[in-house]
């Protein structure tokens, strides 16, 4: 069963990064992470999303001089996030993590849903602390995308250099997390299995949704994915934190219920929005 839901999801979020460029692990880790520890999965999927990100900075090299020196100060942050995570993630206990990881993708992914966006003047300020951050985030839970697609879309990248820039930055930190795996011993048999189901999901799925988003609207499709992933992130949230006797059940559950409600706002004001004349 687990192997099932396993494929399945990969499945989805190989369509979701197909037609967006990013969202593979932020659709995949909240959802596996139901069957999976983290010391499991992650390195699995820190190879997977080499490979899958490869192939995004490959068809938007173009793109690469026009981003280059606003995203090279955010890679030398990403070395130190990456160190400073991946000690984390061989010394804290799973649950732990997944906690961690769930609290952390939900106000990201709510964030991204409401739309807000402000650009940041002071951009070459906060590139290296933000390296770190995300360099950080990646290592222990292998997902950046939201934040990176908050940062750049807040930016005014236009298409192709947001597909360069996320390329670029997650090429960089999918490399320095697989070496420094390779270093804290995190690769074992359970991880490398685990591919072989994942390589046919990704091979399917990334095609499908490079053709699907040609005929649908990429923000619709966007939000979609958004309401969806809130709804997982905020279930498993809920899950840990009984898991790790930090509330009752139904405080736990009342909590989701809220997510429910703020994420179906949200949906419902975007659709709302779109409609208006």
């Amino acid at each position: 069963m687990d192997l099932v839901v396993l494929v399945l999801i990969t499945f989805v979020a190989a369509t979701v990064n197909g037609a967006l460029g990013y969202g593979f692990s932020s659709i995949t880790v909240p959802v596996a992470l139901l069957f999976y520890t983290n010391r499991i999965l992650n390195p699995a999927l820190v190879l997977v999303e080499l490979v899958i990100n490869g192939y995004v900075l490959f068809i938007n090299r173009k793109s690469i001089p026009n981003i280059w020196w606003r995203v090279a100060p955010i890679l030398i942050g990403l070395l130190i996030g990456v160190a400073i995570g991946s000690y984390i993630l061989s010394l804290v206990h799973p649950s732990w993590v997944k906690f961690v990881t769930y609290f952390m993708l939900l106000p990201l992914i709510l964030l991204q849903a409401a739309g807000i966006r402000k650009p940041i003047r002071a951009e070459k300020a906060i590139a290296i602390p933000f390296g770190v951050g995300i360099g950080t985030l990646y290592s222990v839970t292998t997902i950046s995308g939201p934040p990176l697609a908050l940062l750049f879309n807040n930016q005014g990248y236009v298409k192709q250099d947001f597909r360069a820039a996320l390329g670029v930055i997650r090429v960089g930190e999918a490399v320095m997390t697989g070496i420094a795996y390779y270093f804290i011993g995190l690769y074992s048999y359970a991880s490398m299995e685990m591919i072989l189901y994942i390589v046919p999901s990704v091979l399917l799925g990334i095609p499908l949704g490079s053709y699907l988003i040609r005929w649908m609207d990429p923000e619709t499709f966007r939000r979609i994915c958004m309401a969806f992933d809130a709804l997982v992130v905020a279930f498993g949230l809920s899950r840990v934190l009984i898991e790790l006797n930090l509330a009752t059940a139904f405080t736990t559950y009342s909590i989701l219920t809220i997510m429910m409600m703020i994420n179906a706002y949200l949906l419902f004001r975007f659709f709302r929005d779109r409609t208006v004349p």
